[in-house]
């Protein structure tokens, strides 16, 4: 059984989750399945949080690097939702799946180099840490942000004093009315869940050799009973 107040960036597997009466509870979007809302309370809130920490707003340009992964392909809708042009790095076997999310433009990483390519954006996602603000810094303009899920501490403090762009790193709070408005945008079609493979519990060891692997596209969900 899993606890809520247990906590750690790894996670685990389990069959129940305890929670309170007034825990963060939202209904199943009326479009969805059960697979598809499990994985907007992970990769839905992260993208979410960061692209609001980053300030993101109509005609601005962002670059999502790994923009095929469970965080990006919701960034790639959101970004969309928020009027921004949206960049996104992925590989050339999810080059089709990451257009159809709503990207303007895609960057096969295999083929091209978006750090030496000279474009530059006013923010640079690092949604599945690929990157370094070191490598992405000559990709944003002056007085961009780098968004990035890994702990670059001392680089986000020494950005936070000095230069012209901003560092952002943390773990996304998980709030009712953030699942609500992602529940919402579910409703409306703005938003999707994108579903690589399904395991069943008692395939937990296999499931993690794949996403292991490094090819997953968007999600794999665990199932519990039939």
């Amino acid at each position: 059984m899993g606890d809520r107040r247990s906590f750690s960036f790894a996670g685990a597997n389990a069959e129940y989750l305890s929670m309170p009466e007034d825990g963060m509870m939202a209904t199943l979007p009326a479009n969805t399945s059960y697979e598809e809302a499990a994985v907007l309370p992970v990769g839905g809130l992260t993208a979410l949080y960061f692209l609001r920490r980053g300030g993101i707003r109509r005609g601005q340009k962002i670059l999502i690097v790994g923009g095929a992964g469970s965080v990006g392909t919701f960034a790639v809708q959101l970004a969309r939702h928020f009027g921004a042009e949206a960049t996104a790095v992925c590989s050339t076997t999810a080059v089709e799946l990451v257009r159809s999310l709503g990207a303007d433009k895609v960057i096969d990483y295999t083929k091209e180099n978006f750090a030496t390519s000279g474009k530059t954006y006013d923010i640079v996602f690092d949604a599945a840490r690929k990157t370094s603000f070191s490598r992405c810094g000559g990709s944003l303009k002056k007085g961009g942000v780098y968004l990035t899920l890994d702990w670059p501490i001392r680089e986000a403090l020494w950005r936070s004093i000095v230069g012209d762009k901003k560092v952002v790193i943390g773990m996304a709070p998980k709030h009712l009315e953030d699942l609500l408005f992602l529940k919402d945008l579910v409703e409306a079609g703005e938003l999707r869940s994108v579903i690589d493979r399904c395991y069943p519990l008692e395939q937990i060891a296999e499931a993690h050799r794949y996403v292991e692997e490094g090819h997953k596209h968007g999600n794999l969900v665990i199932t519990v009973g039939t």
